[in-house]
């Protein structure tokens, strides 16, 4: 518990949700030698103890017992949209890295869509992918004419939009990206590398039934999503993920990354920060809800789409000089719009 209670004080309330720029693939760098555990930043599928475990779930409890009231919970809800331009109007496109990483866990992103198949032919239909995506890594990523079509939810200043544009090479790629926020979609499209031939952005509240898309439906080959879906109310993401859904084409994916269950972001909220179980608010008034697998594959497939991978990335990350662990937790996802009668 002090451990805990120690590594909290390292971390500011707006942490960047990755240390790491570039990295290898999640699940390569392991801590086999505990006396080596500060010779690197981070290791992989690092597993809490049972004592480590209980300490987690008793400071969520505790957390859980001074919840806010309820007209503290209406007050956000309304203010949402002005604390996310508040938030982007302080940090505007200094805050976070570009997620160059994204390529190498979401492999989608290069612009090789894979259909959903049976699950007799999935694995061979990955084998096959994997294959030749390196064969296109090694080309440069120089991909055919096909279209492709890509939405992020949730872009923020662009740190993934970006990237895509930039490292995938298909000469018809149409990137569509979204926002809460109309700060962070204006700071997007003043970016000298906003084409608008390539990408286009758009002011959109997933929570909102009768906003208007300019999309037109089961035309995406893939939706990513990373470090959103937290931020809204619980009670309103399953029908947000089952919007976002009809925008797929049969054998696209959603791609989906964000807070896993007693993440460190979460044990080190004081008390009067929890407006329900699992969702709290920064001292910024932005709200983040930290999730199980089981709640995400809930949500996805009760819209429809099937899994193709859900993972744990169990991260421990170290300070190497005040010599002190921090665990985190994520969750990622994959999730395929099955094909036909699929």
């Amino acid at each position: 518990m002090a451990e805990i209670e120690k590594m909290s004080e390292l971390m500011g309330d707006n942490a960047s949700q990755e240390q790491e720029d570039k990295r290898t693939k999640f699940g390569t760098r392991f801590l086999t030698d505990p006396n080596s555990v500060f010779k690197q930043n981070a290791w992989d599928n690092v597993e809490w103890d049972e004592e480590q475990e209980t300490a987690a779930k008793k400071i969520a409890m505790k957390h859980a017992d001074h919840k806010a009231s309820q007209d503290k919970l209406a007050e956000l809800e309304r203010d949402a949209v002005k604390h996310w331009d508040e938030f982007y109007s302080v940090h505007n496109n200094h805050f976070f890295k570009d997620r160059q990483w994204l390529f190498t866990e979401f492999h989608e992103l290069h612009g090789a869509a894979q259909e959903c198949s049976s699950d007799m032919n999935l694995q061979q239909n990955i084998s096959c992918t994997q294959t030749k995506l390196e064969e296109q890594n090694a080309e440069q990523n120089v991909l055919s004419d096909s279209t492709f079509k890509l939405l992020e939810v949730g872009c923020g200043v662009g740190n993934t939009v970006f990237p895509i544009l930039k490292t995938n090479k298909n000469p018809n790629l149409k990137v569509y990206c979204c926002d809460f926020s109309s700060t962070a979609v204006y700071i997007v499209k003043s970016h000298p590398d906003y084409d608008t031939k390539r990408c286009h952005a758009f002011v959109y509240d997933i929570t909102d039934e009768q906003a208007a898309v300019p999309i037109e439906k089961e035309s995406l080959d893939v939706i990513i999503m990373i470090f959103v879906l937290s931020a809204i109310s619980p009670d309103k993401m399953s029908e947000a993920i089952k919007r976002l859904a009809c925008y797929l084409k049969p054998g696209g994916m959603f791609l989906f990354r964000d807070y896993g269950r007693y993440d460190m972001a979460q044990l080190r909220f004081k008390e009067n920060r929890c407006l329900s179980e699992n969702f709290y608010v920064r001292g910024d008034g932005t709200r983040v809800y930290f999730f199980t697998q089981d709640e995400l594959k809930d949500m996805f497939e009760k819209a429809g789409l099937k899994e193709k991978e859900i993972v744990v990335d169990r991260r421990l990350q170290v300070n190497r000089v005040r010599q002190l662990k921090m665990f985190r937790v994520w969750i990622q996802c994959k999730f395929c719009k099955p094909v036909g009668s699929e």
